[in-house]
């Protein structure tokens, strides 16, 4: 069992990403996990980050707030307790377009060729 505090939650940074801060939950820097890794961000007003595909499957809940998701050609606003799945290699472009703050929690499968997947 591995437990980490949301208080203990240690931040990271990822290319590409705006007006945000991320935690780790589980897996990465936050502990051990053989598939996956699961964070939490927070998103100010204009946060967003790029439009860019990623070579993993990726899940998003909002758990506060509103987010804007894309993949450039489809677009969908969710609100606290939608979710979204990005498939491997699809793109994919979160935005705030609100003036709150959002948080939004992801789970995203771990890359087999990279230890340090974000």
């Amino acid at each position: 069992m591995n437990v980490t505090r949301f208080a203990a939650a240690p931040p990271y940074k990822a290319p590409g990403h705006h007006e945000m801060s991320m935690l780790r939950l589980q897996g990465q820097e936050a502990g051990p996990s053989s598939r996956m890794w699961l964070g939490t961000s927070h998103f100010l007003p204009g946060g967003h980050t790029d439009l860019v595909p990623s070579p993993c499957e990726k899940v998003y809940v909002v758990l506060d707030g509103e987010i804007t998701l894309d993949n450039g050609g489809e677009e969908a606003v969710l609100g606290p307790w939608d979710s979204c799945r990005f498939a491997p290699g699809e793109a994919r472009r979160l935005t705030n377009r609100t003036n709150k703050p959002a948080t939004v929690m992801l789970v995203m499968a771990i890359d087999p060729g990279d230890s340090d997947a974000r």
